[in-house]
């Protein structure tokens, strides 16, 4: 015979598990942004900020790369780093686009 009690503990317990990061596709570290993203496009995202068309985007200067952006999910050591603007896909540490937001 089940409980209240042992329903509850029971359910606590796939709650957590749920929460708690059992990795499942959903979960999954996202793969590379490709340049060729049609939203990396319309960004104008590069894996390399020296690689920013600087009469397509003017505010774009060399100091920002996406490792000293506010939106940068990795640690600053990090080659790449899931950025919530595409998606959470990775993006490059050097890399940049036009939805820059320095870290503060």
């Amino acid at each position: 015979m089940t409980t209240r009690r042992t329903f509850l503990k029971g359910i606590s317990g796939v709650v957590a598990a749920a929460v708690g990061g059992i990795e499942s596709p959903a979960n999954a570290q996202a793969g590379k942004l490709d340049e060729n993203d049609p939203q990396a496009v319309s960004l104008g995202y590069k894996h390399e900020t020296t690689k920013v068309d600087k009469a397509k985007f003017p505010k774009h200067e060399a100091s920002q790369k996406c490792s000293n952006c506010q939106l940068f999910q990795g640690k600053a050591s990090d080659a790449w780093g899931p950025c919530p603007i595409f998606g959470n896909k990775q993006v490059a540490a050097n890399g940049w686009c036009n939805s820059y937001v320095k870290k503060v």
